[in-house]
């Protein structure tokens, strides 16, 4: 696989954790309880973080990705 992948990989794992944290605070700024940020805090990254493990497993698995002799 091409190093300019893992880099792309690497880069989009890095904005996925920063947005993490920013959604997080987000959450928690205004709440007055743990369950008043959890639940929804897992709710809306839950599914952001399956697409974004979804994509990396399609980019890595990607045809001509590694070549076979």
């Amino acid at each position: 696989m091409p190093r300019w992948r893992w880099l792309w990989l690497a880069a989009g794992f890095a904005v996925l954790l920063y947005g993490t944290v920013l959604v997080f605070m987000a959450f928690d700024r205004d709440s007055h309880s743990a369950s008043d940020t959890l639940r929804p805090f897992v709710i809306t990254m839950a599914p952001v973080w399956a697409i974004a493990i979804a994509g990396a497993i399609a980019v890595v698995r990607w045809p001509g990705s590694h070549r076979t002799p």
